[in-house]
């Protein structure tokens, strides 16, 4: 993981930007924003919204050049008297890219930070946010003889719905950028990253981590029974194996971890070819060796679930021995599960 630090705002600039399809067009500013007042707060709001575990770059086929935020950013980190025109730009073509009925009104706000720090490199940002949900607030104001309340809808300060920090550095591979999307989370409204900006993520050992952890999820709970006769508490098994191979050591090698989780032959040959039609269909370049970062294998353990759910009356939460647990049938039919412990706590 990047150890990044935020410098000082240099210029900040808002634009309004609708949903083309619904014809609600886009608004300019000819001017910067004077964000005197509110800097501590926007600082806050980038700082509460960004997390420098994946980090991705700008694409684009067949040339990165062709890449018009790519372009829009390159020329302001060329010449920051460009920015206005630059954020104009940026604002006109994140308009034609909002034509999914989800996408809603909002604001843009682009904003030049001067000195960020990277590890030890020093390095301009420019942030990209769109802000689409507004919270009401409730202010109190004077009256001669009491108080009054009037309702105001704003941005929230300590959560943002779309954005992206965009560091100068590595330019020729697409610059460094970190990305926030709280909104639109379907496939088809994935617009931010893909249509607007046209990023991926960069392949470090947290994307690596990250991408084979989540073949082996889909592998378990979605293949393995159609090629096998598997209960679920033998899925919840192999999930914590996963999770177990990934917690237990530093490097990943891929027939090492087949062996350790799988164990069988049938059910690694299952596997590899899953993983292989994965692999091509999604276009995912994963390494069979690779540095495995403890960020992702928290974040995924997060998501793998191990709870055995029994008609509406039990949960069972399966962390371990898979030898513990035994299925039965009474011969009245009901279905049963017999749990082993030491230890009651």
């Amino acid at each position: 993981m990047q150890n990044i630090t935020l410098g000082e705002i240099n210029k900040f600039i808002v634009h309004s930007v609708g949903n083309k399809n619904s014809g609600d067009g886009v608004r300019f500013s000819d001017i910067l924003t004077d964000f005197n007042r509110i800097e501590r707060h926007i600082k806050q709001l980038v700082n509460n919204s960004f997390k420098y575990d994946e980090l991705y770059q700008f694409f684009f086929l067949p040339n990165l050049e062709l890449n018009p935020v790519y372009q829009f950013v390159s020329s302001i980190f060329k010449n920051k008297e460009s920015f206005i025109e630059q954020s104009q730009n940026a604002g006109r073509y994140l308009y034609d890219k909002s034509t999914h009925p989800q996408i809603k009104s909002g604001e843009l706000c682009i904003i030049y930070f001067n000195d960020c720090k990277i590890n030890d490199e020093v390095v301009d940002c420019i942030g990209i946010f769109k802000s689409e949900n507004k919270d009401t607030v409730l202010k109190v104001n004077n009256k001669e003889n009491g108080f009054e309340l009037t309702d105001e809808k704003g941005i929230n300060t300590n959560k943002l719905d779309k954005g992206c920090l965009i560091f100068n550095i590595e330019k020729e591979n697409g610059f460094l950028i970190s990305v926030v999307d709280n909104t639109n989370r379907s496939s088809e409204a994935q617009y931010w990253k893909d249509d607007f900006l046209g990023i991926q993520p960069i392949k470090n050992d947290y994307h690596q981590t990250n991408q084979f952890l989540g073949i082996t999820k889909q592998f378990v709970t979605q293949q393995l029974s159609e090629d096998f006769e598997v209960s679920k508490t033998d899925q919840i098994d192999y999930l914590n194996r996963s999770v177990d191979y990934f917690k237990k050591h530093e490097t990943f090698d891929k027939e090492e971890f087949e062996t350790a989780v799988f164990a069988d032959s049938n059910v690694i040959e299952s596997f590899r070819k899953f993983d292989q039609t994965y692999r091509e269909e999604n276009e995912v370049e994963l390494s069979d060796n690779f540095e495995i970062s403890a960020q992702a294998v928290k974040k995924q353990a997060r998501v793998f679930k191990n709870i055995l759910k029994l008609d509406k009356n039990f949960d069972i939460y399966i962390h371990g021995n898979r030898e513990l647990i035994e299925k039965g049938i009474e011969k009245d039919g009901r279905k049963y599960y017999k749990i082993y412990y030491e230890e009651e706590k």
